[in-house]
């Protein structure tokens, strides 16, 4: 199963495809008992979309019989162990691709001729990924962190791992002076090393970089200018040779203090546009900022969710079983948002006050 949502990974899903290109979204759990009734649920999902096929008459015999087995093995790939808030299963002609998500979705099948990835985009905007590189004299690991978790990546060539004949341990140990160890001209040239491999990820990948390490690797990362200038040194050794569950809790209150400063910073620019009269507030004038590229800021609280129908004008609350509702709108507003080039934030519950769950910042 899939979970980074890189910029080409998402290009590559929004091609077109041969129809039918079919997406099954299903919220999920990562507890029992709820997860087994996910795996229920899951496959019922599937069966629709194997009878929307039989039915759909634009879809020939092979093509139908050929997405069916798709579906059928992007099932089988699906592991409970590693299942999050959301799940979601593309398939089309000679292909599938399962992708886990951390932010719950609502039950969609789908066939068309691309595979919608608004529920991914969503959950990526929510998730505020963010890149961690833990140095050491003799070791380099990057990890890949999210919305409470944190995995080793291994992309880039890392871990790099410095050369045995190029780093004497035991002769560190007997100087036992660490600043200088990083004095050292081979633990500066493999610590440059490093940094021109993050580099590359970050190109690939751009996200938020922290740096962890002892302060003297830290200030020669600074004086050697191989990494961005908006990376973040935390001070904290020990985590090139660590867990990611020792990283998780090292970052933990770097990232609770990041977060309050950002709801922090979001509320005055949304206090500062009440007065400007460039603000927006609510599903239905959001929904139309966000479709003519209006939006310069979003901010939605984490878990707001809204079922709603467009009546011609406007969009209105949907009522139970209406076959016309968007119950994804506000995962839509979101990714029209994002790629029209305004700066999306998820802010904790009830940090917008009246704004009924989502306000934005206009361009004019």
């Amino acid at each position: 199963m899939e979970h980074d949502l890189s910029p080409a990974a998402l290009a590559g899903l929004r091609r077109p495809r041969p129809y039918p290109a079919v997406s099954v979204l299903a919220p999920t759990h990562r507890r029992e008992p709820e997860g087994a009734q996910d795996r229920i649920r899951l496959r019922t999902m599937v069966a629709e979309a194997k009878k929307r096929l039989e039915e759909d008459p634009a879809v020939g015999r092979e093509r139908r019989a050929e997405v069916s087995r798709e579906l059928d093995r992007a099932l089988t790939e699906v592991d409970p162990a590693h299942t999050e808030d959301g799940l979601a299963i593309f398939a089309a002609p000679g292909e599938h691709q399962v992708w886990t998500l951390s932010r719950a979705v609502p039950e969609r099948v789908v066939l068309s001729d691309t595979f919608l990835t608004r529920g991914l985009v969503a959950a990526q905007a929510a998730e505020r990924p963010f890149w961690v590189l833990s140095v050491a004299a003799d070791r380099a690991r990057l990890w890949s962190g999210g919305a409470g978790r944190v995995v080793e990546e291994h992309a880039g060539g890392f871990p790099m791992d410095r050369p045995a004949e190029d780093f004497d341990p035991e002769r560190q140990e007997r100087i036992g002076d660490a600043p200088s160890t990083f004095r050292d001209e081979g633990t500066r040239r493999f610590l440059r090393d490093a940094g021109a491999a993050m580099g590359g990820v970050l190109r690939a990948r751009p996200r938020p970089l922290y740096v962890t390490g002892p302060e003297p690797a830290l200030s020669l990362f600074e004086e050697a200018g191989t990494l961005a200038r908006d990376a973040v040194p935390v001070p904290h050794g020990g985590l090139a040779h660590g867990t990611a569950e020792d990283v998780r809790r090292a970052m933990r209150p770097v990232l609770d203090a990041e977060a309050r400063r950002s709801v922090e910073a979001v509320a005055r620019e949304l206090d500062a546009a009440r007065g400007r009269k460039d603000f927006a507030a609510g599903v239905d004038e959001l929904w139309e900022s966000a479709r003519t590229g209006r939006v310069r800021l979003l901010a939605v609280e984490e878990n707001f969710r809204v079922t709603m129908r467009d009546d011609g004008e406007h969009l209105i609350p949907a009522d139970d079983g209406d076959l016309d509702a968007r119950e994804d709108v506000v995962d839509e507003i979101v990714e029209q948002c994002l790629e029209t080039g305004a700066e999306v934030r998820f802010v904790p519950d009830g940090a917008l006050g009246d704004a009924d769950g989502i306000a934005g910042v206009l361009r004019y």
